[in-house]
This record gives C-alpha cells, sequence and structure tokens, in this order.
C-alpha cells in the first residue's frame, strides 16, 4: 500500500470519491491511480479503518456520476471540437470513427475501458461525441462500475481479510486485473477486419520509420 494508504486515510471517503469521480470522466484525472486506489481501500476496510459498504457506495456513484459527467461534456463540446480538422486530439476522421465504434462495440466498450487506465478517462467523453444512446450508455456505465468500482473495492476488501500480507502482492494483483480485462478488448479488435488491418499498418508504419532512422543515421 505504500504511501496510498497514508494519502487514503487522510483524504477519507470525501477525497476517494473526488478522485475517482475525476478519473471515471474529467480530462484532468487520467493520471489518477483508480485500480490501486480502490485495492487498497478495500484493504483498509478489511483492517477496519472504512466500512466497505459505505466505500462500496461512495466509490459506486463517483464512478456513475464522473462517467456521466463526461459523457455530458463529450456530447455538448464535442461538435466544437471537431469543427477544426487539423486538430491535433479531434479531427473530423475520428469523430466519425468513434461513432461507428460505438455502434458496434457500444456496451462492451463503456464496460472494458473500466480496467484500462488513460482509456477509462476518454471512455464516457468519446461515447457523448460519437452521440452513443444515452439510455444504452447509463445502463452499461452503471454495469461497469458496478464490476470495477464495487469489485475492486470487494476484491482488496476479501483478499485483505483471508491472505495474510496481501499488500506485498498489490502490484502483482492489479496486473492481473489490467491483463484480463485487456483480453476481450483485443479479442474483439483482432476479430474485427477493419481494427486488424489498421492495427497492420501502424506496425507497418512504424518498421518503416525505424528504418528510415536508421539509414539516415548511417548516412550522417
Amino acid at each position: 500500500m505504500f504511501e496510498l494508504d497514508t494519502l487514503l486515510k487522510a483524504v477519507g471517503y470525501v477525497g476517494i470519491f473526488a478522485i475517482i469521480f475525476a478519473e471515471s470522466g474529467l480530462l484532468i484525472g487520467f493520471f489518477l491511480p483508480g485500480d490501486s486506489l480502490l485495492f487498497t481501500a478495500g484493504l483498509l476496510a478489511s483492517q477496519g479503518v472504512f466500512n466497505i459498504a459505505l466505500l462500496c457506495l461512495t466509490t459506486f456513484f463517483a464512478a456513475v456520476l464522473g462517467d456521466n459527467v463526461g459523457y455530458q461534456f463529450g456530447k455538448k463540446a464535442g461538435p466544437r471540437l471537431f469543427k477544426k480538422p487539423n486538430s491535433i486530439l479531434f479531427s473530423q476522421e475520428n469523430i466519425t470513427r468513434s461513432e461507428n465504434f460505438y455502434k458496434k462495440h457500444g456496451g462492451k466498450a463503456i464496460i472494458l475501458s473500466r480496467f484500462i487506465p488513460v482509456v477509462r478517462t476518454f471512455a464516457p467523453i468519446i461515447a457523448g461525441v460519437g452521440k452513443m444512446r444515452y439510455r444504452m450508455f447509463f445502463m452499461y456505465n452503471i454495469i461497469g462500475a458496478l464490476i470495477w468500482a464495487v469489485g475492486v473495492t470487494l476484491l482488496g476488501y476479501y483478499l485483505g481479510k483471508s491472505v495474510p500480507n496481501i499488500e506485498k502482492y498489490i502490484i502483482p494483483v492489479l496486473l492481473v486485473i489490467i491483463i484480463v480485462s485487456i483480453i476481450p478488448t483485443m479479442y474483439h479488435l483482432l476479430k474485427d477486419q477493419d481494427s486488424r488491418a489498421n492495427m497492420i499498418r501502424q506496425v507497418k508504419s512504424i518498421r518503416a520509420n525505424r528504418s528510415k532512422n536508421k539509414k539516415s543515421k548511417k548516412d550522417a
């Protein structure tokens, strides 16, 4: 748990709510340690620092509300962001891709993105930009929040209760959680012909750039 347990003890339920809320839907929250925070909070609850029921409610509502704010931001600000075709972060091509992606993978994308750092911050925003139906978004938002916010918290709680010195293994446990959650995402991406072709093009482009750089160094 290292320094994170000290932080959580200091900020309490309000601080935990704010961190999960920010990481779930505010652009400035992409760097926050959501997975480790939830797991560590669960461990602290197993030691009596937090009430596990109140903690689960706090993280659940923070995750749901954060995603909703991100969705509304994307929905309202999206048209203005995509007016500039040569924008570094936003483009008409990207908004078209996001619309098609959420039409095809909408619900699964919202749930799976919860377990991928950085992606979970931008996913609800892109869903709003991509005009995903709000009713569908809200339903999968709740499911994703239950599985991620409540699930990871409870995992930390029950492992803390049953495994001695589990805090020593927090990093391997979090890596397993992330890897297991990424597998379905990679499967669907590789299964889709367009996504597979795009990945191949990107790999070839990277190789070509490396070859050019090596050649330039030799000529120099």
